[in-house]
């Protein structure tokens, strides 16, 4: 009876059994295997652990592209633009060759020696053409002067002008927003400045889009400071396309109002804008940022030499004075050539350089032929 009903569970389950007895089978062959060649599959098995440490590793850190160095100093003696040595001759060559790089080198403020940039800079390797003003405006900037379509179009001829005065370097549009002006009436707040609309803001990073370039936020803080005004922006800053201008002419000190005295930054307010800039570069893991600093009187700017760039933030000394082209080029050899921070920037006026009688724009060769060679170019 017992032998029975075992035939009879045996019957009903016999696929349990054989899939039991197939387990056990293939347990015992991969068992008998192992104790083969246990060195071999140990192997395998250290190597695909060190493969999923090597993935791992790489899915966890970002990949961080380097500043080729060599390349960035090669570009920086371009824009020295010094000339070429001339050649020394046979009967002179002793006594030139122990004086060479004294006398051709040694007395050179540029390149400047500073920091290298982070990688992802935009200069030295190309030139920044920009188009400024407020769009609420038409005496301001050519911002303000034309209709949208109008002023790009104007930008991508002067941008395309540059790539063809200078093939070997890459030229980005700007549009270069007035995002604080300086005004006449001193305002609620008795700070003789006006802060644009976040609308207007907007407009001028959808302006720039349309043409893959950059926006420059241009600051004329009155008788504010750096410290209440830069905070106000900081959502702007954080994108990668914002940068930012400051304008000592308008940075008022002792009450006096805009438009009526030049005012100044110190060194100590340059670097306090590059210090905040550099702290949003850091926490925000951006690419490093212009600061363009505008100037056309040497007590615009003080204490200069203190001024110090970093590896997030390249700083443009701009040459931003307007009238005959004999000024204009001294202005910038006084007060940007001998006075050197790391960049250079020129300013170019559609009207105002032709205000004079006989006066005019210099031509993109002109500028091109400046010691240092403008890294900015500027519109108004």
């Amino acid at each position: 009876m017992a032998k029975k009903k075992t035939q009879n569970f045996l019957k009903k389950n016999y696929l349990v059994f054989y899939v039991l007895a197939g387990v056990f089978v293939m347990g015992g062959v991969f068992f008998f295997l192992g104790y083969l060649f246990p060195y071999k599959y140990n192997v395998a098995d250290a190597d695909i652990k060190k493969d999923l440490k090597v993935i791992e590793a790489t899915s966890s850190t970002p990949s961080m592209n380097t500043l080729d160095t060599v390349a960035y100093d090669k570009k920086m003696l371009q824009l020295a633009n010094y000339p070429a040595p001339k050649p020394i001759s046979t009967s002179t060559k002793k006594t030139a060759s122990s004086t060479s790089a004294t006398s051709t080198t040694s007395h050179h403020a540029w390149p400047v020696k500073t920091v290298y940039p982070n990688a992802g800079a935009l200069l030295p390797f190309n030139r920044i053409v920009a188009y400024y003003g407020n769009f609420y405006s038409k005496s301001m900037g050519v911002l303000g002067q034309y209709p949208p379509d109008e002023a790009l179009s104007r930008l991508k001829t002067e941008v395309a002008k540059w790539q063809a005065a200078d093939p070997s370097t890459p030229v980005i549009p700007a549009i270069d927003y007035i995002a604080i002006t300086a005004q006449g009436s001193a305002g609620a707040d008795g700070k003789y400045r006006a802060r644009m609309p976040d609308t207007q803001i907007d407009k001028a990073i959808d302006l720039a889009s349309q043409v893959n370039g950059i926006v420059i936020l241009d600051i004329q803080v009155g008788l504010s400071n750096l410290q209440t005004e830069l905070p106000i922006y900081e959502k702007y800053l954080k994108m990668p396309q914002v940068h930012l201008a400051i304008d000592p002419e308008f940075a008022m000190h002792n009450g006096q109002k805009p438009g009526g005295y030049i005012g100044s930054f110190d060194a100590t307010d340059v670097n306090y804008a590059a210090n905040y800039l550099a702290k949003l570069v850091r926490d925000n893991n951006l690419p490093p940022k212009i600061l363009v600093v505008h100037r056309f009187t040497e007590e615009m700017v003080t204490n200069y030499k203190k001024i110090t760039p970093l590896p997030e933030v390249q700083i443009v000394m701009d040459m931003d004075g307007w009238g005959i082209q004999a000024r204009k080029l001294n202005t910038y050899r006084q007060v940007i050539q001998l006075e050197p921070v790391q960049f250079t920037g020129f300013k170019l006026f559609y009207k105002n350089d032709y205000r004079e009688k006989g006066s005019s724009m210099l031509t993109d060769s002109q500028v091109l032929n400046l010691q240092p060679q403008p890294s900015f170019i500027q519109y108004q």
